[in-house]
């Protein structure tokens, strides 16, 4: 099943609530690439429709980025209630959790900044510059699919 990036983000702010630890938008926005790129290595097929661009801080979701783009760099307050994700979902989120979840948003943004995905929608670009390039899902799962034990 193919998710909204709302849906997605809405079940990692829950998560981050219910753990009792912040999220912010530039946290959120790297564990919504994270959970993409994973599933395309791992499954083959995208976790949600919405396309990630290379963005200043990073890879950014735009319409996720904008539903919170209000909160600035703080922590995202209290939100409604997460959709139902299938069991295979929540437990792939639930590992992009467990190994980037431990990581604040400028350590995250950091690791992106050192990964071919990212790096390669924005050759050319100065560092300051703002675009809307796509990191492609071919991008994302030739890079990630390199790295799994698979």
């Amino acid at each position: 099943m193919i998710y909204s990036a709302k849906d997605i983000a809405s079940h990692f702010v829950a998560v981050f609530q219910k753990r009792r630890e912040e999220i912010t938008n530039l946290k959120l926005q790297k564990l919504l690439y994270y959970a993409q790129a994973w599933h395309l290595a791992l499954y083959g097929t995208p976790l949600f429709r919405e396309r990630i661009e290379a963005w200043i801080h990073g890879p950014v979701v735009p319409p996720v980025f904008q539903d919170f783009k209000q909160y600035g760099w703080q922590p995202i307050p209290v939100q409604k209630n997460a959709g139902l994700l299938s069991a295979h979902s929540e437990a792939h989120l639930k590992e992009v959790v467990r190994v980037y979840g431990k990581l604040g948003g400028p350590e995250l943004e950091r690791l992106t900044h050192h990964e071919d995905p990212w790096r390669d929608a924005r050759k050319g670009l100065a560092p300051d510059e703002p675009s809307n390039r796509v990191i492609t899902h071919e991008a994302m799962k030739k890079y990630y699919g390199a790295r799994t034990n698979g």
